[in-house]
């Protein structure tokens, strides 16, 4: 899984997962897409943002998971994002093995449920995406998704 040629350059898991405890996230977004089977598209991902002298950090932690692109976050900030399920799911994969150790273990564990589901392909259904926006929304800051906001959203709930 470790890639780089040179012994020092590597990064160690457990070191990757402290860093990921203390700045990484966990995210699902869901966004009105009116293309889509139901309307609504899920967007999981996972991101490591630093400061632009810290890029190199990005760079080690992406070649040491083998997925992912290092890309501009922010004006001077970039991140290390991880999208697609396939490439998700290695990096679940990953934090199984490396258990994370703070509160960012909930988020992921949600997060590992959440993808499990789309694998099933549970979010192209009116109610598996409902079930997806509401593990979604009791992540990180328990902020609701615009899904959730949604009058259609709260019809559809209420027949």
């Amino acid at each position: 899984m470790i890639s780089a040629d040179n012994q020092q350059e590597r990064l160690d898991p457990e070191w990757i997962v402290g860093f990921v405890d203390g700045e990484g996230c966990f995210h699902v977004g869901i966004n009105k897409q009116p293309k889509m089977t139901v309307g609504w598209q899920v967007l999981p991902e996972f991101r490591v943002v630093q400061h632009k002298r810290d890029i190199a950090v990005l760079h080690k932690i992406r070649d040491a998971l083998g997925i992912g692109k290092v890309v501009r976050n922010h004006g001077d900030r970039f991140e290390v994002r991880v999208r697609g399920l396939k490439e998700l799911r290695k990096l679940i994969d990953f934090f199984d093995t490396h258990k994370l150790q703070t509160t960012k273990k909930q988020n992921f564990e949600t997060f590992s449920k959440i993808i499990s589901l789309m694998e099933q392909n549970t979010h192209l259904t009116p109610r598996g995406l409902h079930k997806i926006a509401l593990l979604a929304s009791s992540m990180n800051n328990h902020v609701p998704s615009k899904y959730l906001e949604s009058s259609e959203t709260i019809r559809r709930t209420l027949r």
